[in-house]
């Protein structure tokens, strides 16, 4: 019975060793996913602005 009891304790912590990699990964991708959209956004904006205030008209 011991056996088992330390194949079940082994068997968990392994689950939830798994388990925080993947949300680590998880969170690494929404840091790059955060800093590309703002990069975006900034990008955007700031070809609306050289449009509205005539940026490159002769």
């Amino acid at each position: 019975m011991k056996a088992y009891l330390s194949y079940l304790i082994v068997f968990l912590l392994s689950f939830s060793l798994i388990s925080c990699e993947v949300v680590g990964g998880i969170f690494k991708t929404g840091v790059w996913s955060g800093v590309i959209l703002v990069v975006a956004v900034i990008a955007v904006v700031i070809w609306l602005l050289s449009r509205v205030f005539g940026g490159g008209r002769r």
